[in-house]
């Protein structure tokens, strides 16, 4: 297992990446968490003007935080959260930058508010069994609320064995099989990232639109996710466009060639493939391609494929392949985009803006929850990012914080999108950027919006 890093981020950290925003919001005063992990007790809520309770005690510590009396100021306390991300495996390349956007929450708000900061971070390795592992040190080091993990073929295993039992918050940037709307979870598991039952359908919308296709072949990655996107387009290709699926060849992670499986689903003569995977197998399935096949035959992929390190890797500009991709176009977006830039020195890329409004709707929630409980964090996700209540984006994440420690309404509006949970805690509409490689990049050209 991967040495977990532990950050402690306070108030005081450089300027790098965050710009200070205003201060306190009146309120009762919640009980300060011990340093050995025992919650104080909670204050009573001042919003009212009544008394609060007296704070429990604190852990070996120190004393919990005496109840607010109404009008005092919001008393600063630690907040913890987990990042589980592929930072190695099949998804390495993508998940290193996507959990970089849940830590920057963290960063940000540790040198804009007198809270503090813990946030753990493991790596999954693009494996089912190795993300289990990881999430459950996580879970027994107490993080109640874990951004990750990434992959659904993961996503799927630790939610369920770790998450779920445990009472901890899972909430994915980028887990997009349909498969997680329909968990048994007690209403601990949420996304950022779209479902695919909403992909598929854009993707076949795309296909049509820029290809005129009316046939296709399919590869997909054999596992929860690229079974899941392939079906969900093959309907949609089928059912709405009245599309022929006439090759649906499945693929193995990381192999040596993809020569045989690119000969059955090109030999079927399709207008255009349909393939569904993730870098690292992408590298190799590519070459494969260009070895055999022309460099003007139109493809498409889905975001797990969406990589600008990808045509280097593969040594072409692949300027025939399109793809689609979660749009990061929220109120926040902006802001958001400026912060990871001067906190990491890169762009944020795909699902870089979902992670980080991940981050923010626990931290939100584990302030109005004023503790580090994962059931408490859940009973407060839908409080702190559904409508109604003040707006708060990356702009103003700092005065947000400080309104949900307070107990004030508050509603998150996403760097991604509108962050509003439905009762499965799925994205209620969200928006899908049409991308196509060009100058050894991918490059948006239009955005679709669809609910």
């Amino acid at each position: 297992m991967r040495k977990k890093r532990r950050r402690d981020i306070l108030k005081g950290i450089g300027a790098t990446g965050a710009i200070g925003l205003a201060g306190c919001i009146g309120g009762g005063d919640d009980g300060d968490d011990g340093d050995d992990g025992e919650d104080g007790g909670d204050g009573g809520d001042g919003g009212d003007g009544g008394d609060g309770g007296d704070g429990g005690d604190g852990g070996d510590g120190g004393d919990g935080g005496d109840g607010g009396d109404g009008g005092g100021e919001v008393e600063a306390r630690e907040i913890r959260y987990g990042v589980l991300m592929p930072e190695t495996g099949d998804l390495g390349s993508l998940g290193t930058p996507i959990g970089d956007g849940a830590e920057l929450v963290g960063r940000q708000l540790g040198s804009e508010t007198d809270f503090s900061f813990d946030v753990g971070t493991s790596d999954t390795q693009t494996d089912p069994q190795t993300g289990i592992s990881e999430a459950n040190s996580l879970v027994d080091a107490g993080y109640p609320a874990v951004v990750g993990s990434a992959s659904s073929n993961v996503n799927l295993q630790v939610t369920r064995q770790s998450f779920i039992p445990n009472e901890v918050v899972g909430i994915s940037p980028s887990s997009t099989a349909p498969a997680v709307s329909n968990l048994d979870d007690n209403g601990y598991i949420f996304r950022t990232a779209p479902s695919d039952a909403l992909q598929g359908p854009v993707i076949a919308q795309v296909a049509v639109e820029e290809f005129d296709a009316s046939t296709v072949s399919t590869m997909f990655l054999n596992d929860n996710y690229g079974q899941a996107l392939e079906e969900a387009f093959v309907e949609a290709f089928r059912n709405e466009h009245d599309g022929e699926a006439l090759e649906r060849v499945s693929f193995e992670p990381e192999q040596p060639s993809y020569s045989s499986q690119l000969d059955t689903a090109m030999n079927a003569d399709p207008d255009f493939l349909w393939i569904v995977g993730f870098p690292q197998s992408g590298i190799q399935l590519f070459r494969d391609f260009y070895n055999g096949f022309s460099e003007d035959f139109p493809i498409i992929v889905p975001d797990g494929l969406i990589d600008d390190t990808l045509p280097g890797e593969v040594g072409n500009p692949m300027t025939n392949v399109w793809g689609t991709a979660p749009a990061a176009g929220g109120a926040g977006a902006e802001r958001f985009a400026e912060l990871y830039q001067e906190e990491w020195d890169r762009e944020p890329g795909v699902f870089n803006a979902h992670a980080y409004d991940a981050a923010a709707c626990v931290v939100l929630a584990n302030a109005m929850a004023g503790e580090n409980d994962g059931t408490a964090i859940r009973d407060n996700m839908r409080n702190v990012a559904n409508p109604p209540g003040t707006e708060i984006t990356a702009d103003n994440l700092a005065e947000g914080l400080e309104m949900a420690a307070a107990g004030e309404e508050i509603q998150y509006t996403g760097a991604s999108s509108a962050v509003d949970f439905d009762d499965n805690g799925d994205m209620k509409a969200v928006s899908y950027d049409v991308l196509r490689y060009q100058d050894g990049e991918a490059q948006v050209q239009r955005t679709i919006d669809f609910s």
